[in-house]
């Protein structure tokens, strides 16, 4: 992990050959919120923020720009990412807020095409009506300019406290109206630092109405979409290549993680390798619960396996779940198995537009009372599918389960999942999982995953 540094901006970028000439404005201290700075502008390099200390100026840097090496081919055209920021827009106009800081994953992603690191670091994405700026720490140097297409960006240093809200005030402090943020993703401490940062001014949630624009996908999101979920087909392909009596668990997860990155790598040279991974479980216990780790256990003949595939391109996401079993199906397993895979069919079919997401989930839950089987549902019957991952950007308005009232519309992905488990020592102990990505159509669903489920396809013999 990268720690603050003693060494000023300037003989740095000299080092480096970044400043060739040098003509220094010294502006007068300027307070901004709760912060006082004076501002150095370089004409061949970085921009530096200096706080003033007791009517002095520090020797080192708040606030950088750094400009270094060359742009990085974007995810999406820039027709996509302006439509997105217009969107932004007229919900800031229609609702009177005039500056918006984004500081989750999947929003500054969304927004700017850049996935930061965190490492205990906060990150920004600060939106005004005329202007779009990332902010990020100086542990990524020039990365997230490489990525800021249709943004600026702006650097902050380890080396003051609180210097990323020293940025955030540069950037929203001027505008005099409503400012937004995330409430899911700001804690009571940053939210009393943003008070600062932006004095007297209206603090408004803007999380979740963001969320209901991020859950329809626009033609060049599906398409994202539908090339990782192949990816993930080319995972679930090398689990059953991997899979042999004796095997470990994190071996056969391995070799499957390596064959999604080759397939990354052959469809989207161009993107920045991150965060793919893939579960595979296997026996009655590590089955059970659908996010179990990976562990040593070697796989044995009549195993209940599940697999588990997640490729991420560009923080989007797409995954892959089955059942499987090695070499043969004892009979209260195959019962089980089938019974999950005809609610699997069944809820595929549900997925409508015009649908409530509670509808299908009630409409499926009687299929398993029919079987005696609700109790052991695991959890929901899908989710949102887009800019997320394990830890971040799940959108809990598109879930099927009992308590999402939304309605399904075309071009919402949504996956149907169904997951029973049977405890230890019961037939048919073990965890059952099938999971499938669907775009709603006007007409119904568009199935994009290509890798089949049930017992007439998975039960590997070796």
């Amino acid at each position: 992990m990268a720690t603050g540094s003693g060494m000023m901006l300037l003989p740095l970028f000299k080092a480096l050959g970044r400043v060739n000439s040098l003509h220094v404005g010294l502006r007068n201290c300027r307070r901004i919120g709760a912060y006082c700075f004076t501002t150095r502008q370089y004409s061949n390099g970085p921009q530096k923020l200096e706080s003033s200390v007791n009517g002095s100026t520090t020797a080192m840097a708040h606030l950088t720009k750094i400009e270094n090496g060359q742009k990085i081919e974007p995810t999406f055209s820039k027709q996509e990412m302006d439509n997105r920021l217009a969107t932004l827009r007229d919900y800031m106009q229609t609702n009177g807020v005039e500056g918006v800081l984004f500081t989750s994953y999947h929003n500054i992603n969304y927004y700017s095409d850049f996935l930061y690191l965190s490492m205990g670091r906060p990150y920004g994405l600060a939106v005004t009506m005329d202007k779009v700026t990332t902010i990020s720490a100086l542990v990524d140097w020039g990365h997230p300019w490489r990525r800021a297409h249709i943004c600026d960006n702006v650097v902050y240093t380890d080396w003051h406290k609180d210097n990323f809200w020293r940025a955030v005030a540069q950037e929203l402090a001027p505008s005099r109206g409503k400012v937004a943020c995330e409430f899911d993703t700001m804690s009571i401490d940053n939210m009393n630092k943003f008070k600062l940062a932006v004095p007297d001014r209206d603090i408004v949630d803007i999380a979740e109405p963001i969320m209901m624009k991020r859950i329809k996908k626009s033609d060049e999101e599906i398409a994202l979409i539908k090339s990782i979920a192949a990816i993930s087909d080319v995972g679930g392909a090398a689990i059953v290549e991997a899979m042999d009596e004796g095997v470990p668990e994190y071996v056969v997860r391995d070799y499957a993680i390596d064959k999604m990155n080759d397939e990354i790598a052959r469809k989207h040279p161009n993107s920045e390798f991150r965060d793919t991974w893939a579960w595979w479980q296997t026996g009655p216990v590590n089955t059970d619960g659908a996010h179990n780790p990976v562990t040593t256990r070697r796989l044995q003949k009549g195993d209940i396996c599940i697999m588990n595939l997640f490729p991420i391109v560009s923080g989007y996401y797409a995954a892959l779940e089955r059942t499987a079993f090695l070499d043969h199906v004892p009979d209260e397993h195959l019962r089980l198995w089938n019974i999950n895979c005809e609610i699997h069919r069944k809820g595929i079919q549900l997925i409508k537009a015009g649908v409530k997401c509670q509808d299908i989930a009630l409409e499926l839950n009687e299929i398993f009372a029919k079987y005696n089987l609700l109790e052991t549902r695991s959890f929901g019957y899908g989710h949102s599918i887009g800019t997320l991952t394990h830890y971040y950007g799940r959108e809990a308005a598109l879930e099927l389960r009992e308590d999402v009232e939304t309605v399904l519309e075309p071009n919402m992905c949504i996956t149907m999942e169904p997951m029973i488990v049977m405890p230890v020592g019961q037939p048919g102990e073990g965890g059952y999982r099938e999971h499938n990505i669907h775009i709603v159509t006007e007409t119904g669903n568009e199935d994009i995953t290509g890798f089949p489920f049930g017992p007439e396809h998975l039960v590997v013999k070796k």
